[in-house]
């Protein structure tokens, strides 16, 4: 049993994939446990690099941006005057707004919309740490009950395409 809970974990950290590939993997290989577990595993593995990837993103573009290699050093300080103005943009236009907007994005379960993505923008934008994370877990949340309900079939039963 404990392959299985290590398998979902690990399936739900790698990037792209996140919970949004390990839920119904794990469903479509019937590991035999129970859904609740599913859910809190996967959305555990999905939360945990969050504070990681916020934390190190930036600082590896301010890094990059100061090195002497020309594609790192014009692709990072890219990033970085891109985040930095379109941030500031952001900000002014929608103040608190823009928290609720990577909630959203994170929780509707489409690739290329993940934890991942949310918190790499998130970090280059220079948004606030606790309130990125709080977004982001909610959505991972959202989107991980949401996956779990397409892998049982729950949308196929209420919308009557059995």
């Amino acid at each position: 049993m404990l392959w299985k809970i290590l398998l979902i974990l690990l399936i739900s950290m790698v990037p792209l994939i996140e919970l949004r590939g390990a839920i119904p993997i794990a469903v479509g290989m019937d590991l035999g446990l129970p859904e609740w577990l599913v859910l809190t595993v996967a959305s555990l593995g999905n939360i945990l690099p969050v504070p990681i990837i916020y934390l190190f993103a930036r600082k590896f573009l301010e890094w990059g941006s100061n090195r002497k290699w020309p594609p790192i050093k014009n692709f990072c300080q890219f990033c970085l005057k891109k985040g930095n103005r379109a941030g500031d943009k952001l900000l002014s236009e929608a103040k608190s707004g823009v928290y609720f907007a990577l909630f959203l994005f994170v929780a509707v379960p489409i690739p290329g919309t993940g934890a991942w993505t949310g918190t790499l923008a998130a970090s280059i934008l220079n948004l606030d740490f606790k309130k990125t994370v709080i977004a982001i877990t909610a959505g991972i949340l959202v989107a991980g009950l949401i996956m779990l309900l397409v892998s049982l079939g729950v949308f196929k039963i209420i919308f009557g395409v059995l």
